[in-house]
């Protein structure tokens, strides 16, 4: 009998945060180099930075804690986060006669499930470079308390995503998670428990990424190669169009797919316009894809798409990662039993990293703005889920390009402002994050260009 592809594991270890100053100085050292052999960003630029140095200075000062909420449209964002700690900030503080004491850093959180795909190496350095892991899927204590500590304690500002994960989408922020005002809050809250009177301050800051060369070439190989892995021929040679039926098909394929083996009824769409009615088909895939894993795990649908994925994650990997089993105790037998559940949980789950790519998707992103940029995005997400239904590896996504990303620091939002109003009882405190949360949405979207 065949053995499963994948084994049950012990727990997941908390991996803590232990900054190592010889591998951070030498991180620094070749990043440039790592950005331009390892990704497709070919220069970068920043505005507003001045903001930055000022408030860098009064963090150094004991003036403030900073939290540092950042857009997250790519793979490559803290390659871009690092170069603007570590090359542009100094360098706007010598224009500006501002000393800042060296390295200009920043502790970060991270996804705990990173190391798992991008290997053990990768949690090591994490930790060197003083990130701290979080469990998206639960509520995570340890990853919760160790990321508190460093906001208020660290040597460091802290940087996180509050969106949670990339969404593919330049000119999109997708909902946020309301984890980055709270984890403010809670700073605020440690602070005055202290009697230290440091303000706590959250910095939004925005990433865009832009083709250099504005050439087509690499997208249209791309959208041939997609139309060949999808059986179709191109019955239009309008782009857009060889677009829009790419995707139209692979509709078709995977509603037939779950409407026939996974029994599942998707609504009609018939009467809405069409680029209306492709953004309700893949909005009803999405949700049927994730009915089938959340009755596999015996979940309840609750929250929004991205809410409903963090659950299944979550509780996929408790029974890959299971805490209440000693594995060196188990008879062949148990351990057998367990690989099949852990297996199987694997296998499930993969139908929620198809809908993990889709959570920003409209409909009419490419309709409403047809530039490369766009065009391009959309098109590798469609490779993505085609990748993903050939058991390849998405995350090894093709480059289409060079680009230039411009990082936009904004104005800075006062947490301790609001922190008269989170004190007044249960309620008062969960409308002030909401209210927290949907100001950095809303300043995170206007930096949008």
């Amino acid at each position: 009998m065949p053995r499963p592809t994948q084994f049950v594991q012990p727990p997941l270890e908390f991996i803590p945060p232990d900054l190592n100053f010889n591998v951070l100085r030498i991180a620094r050292s070749i990043l440039p180099v790592w950005m331009r052999r390892k990704t497709s960003i070919a220069n970068i630029e920043a505005v507003n930075v001045e903001q930055l140095v000022e408030l860098y200075q009064q963090f150094q000062a004991g003036k403030v804690r900073l939290l540092l909420a950042f857009r997250h449209p790519s793979a490559d964002d803290p390659f871009c986060m690092m170069y603007l700690m570590h090359y542009l900030l100094p360098r706007t503080a010598r224009r500006m006669g501002i000393r800042l004491k060296a390295p200009t850093h920043a502790h970060f959180m991270y996804d705990r499930g990173i190391p798992l795909w991008a290997g053990s190496s990768i949690g090591w350095m994490y930790s060197k470079l003083g990130g701290t892991p979080i469990h998206r899927g639960k509520l995570d204590r340890v990853g919760l308390r160790s990321a508190r500590n460093l906001l208020a304690n660290g040597q460091f500002p802290l940087m996180a995503a509050p969106e949670g994960a990339t969404n593919g989408h330049n000119e999109i922020v997708s909902p946020l998670e309301p984890g980055i005002a709270q984890m403010g809050f809670w700073c605020a809250e440690d602070l005055r428990k202290e009697n230290r009177d440091e303000k706590v301050v959250i910095v939004p800051i925005g990433i865009q990424y832009r083709y250099v060369k504005q050439t087509w070439n690499q997208v249209d190989q791309l959208l041939h190669s997609l139309e060949v892995d999808a059986g179709i021929k191109p019955q239009n040679p309008d782009r857009y169009a060889r677009l829009y039926a790419i995707a139209e098909h692979m509709l078709t394929v995977m509603e037939l797919f779950y409407t026939k083996f996974y029994h599942q009824n998707l609504p009609s769409v018939e009467n809405a316009e069409p680029n209306a009615r492709l953004a309700l088909r893949l909005q009803n895939l999405l949700d049927s894809a994730l009915t089938v894993t959340e009755q596999y795990f015996n979940l309840q649908p609750k929250g929004t798409v991205i809410d409903r994925c963090r659950r299944l994650e979550q509780a996929a990997w408790d029974l890959i990662f299971r805490e209440d089993l000693k594995l060196d105790e188990l008879s062949p037998v148990d351990r057998g039993l367990a690989d099949r559940v852990a297996e199987e949980a694997s296998l499930r789950i993969w139908h929620m990293r198809l809908v993990e790519s889709f959570v920003a998707v409209t409909g009419k992103y490419v309709i409403e703005k047809p530039s490369i940029d766009r065009f391009s995005e959309t098109t590798l997400l469609l490779w993505d889920m085609i990748t993903r239904i050939k058991g390849g590896d998405a995350f090894k996504r093709p480059k289409l390009g060079k680009q230039s990303v411009l990082i936009t620091v904004g104005n800075p939002i006062s947490v301790s402002d609001r922190f008269s109003i989170y004190q007044g009882n249960r309620r008062a405190a969960k409308q002030a994050v909401t209210d927290l949360t949907q100001e950095l949405q809303m300043a995170m979207e206007k930096m949008i260009l």
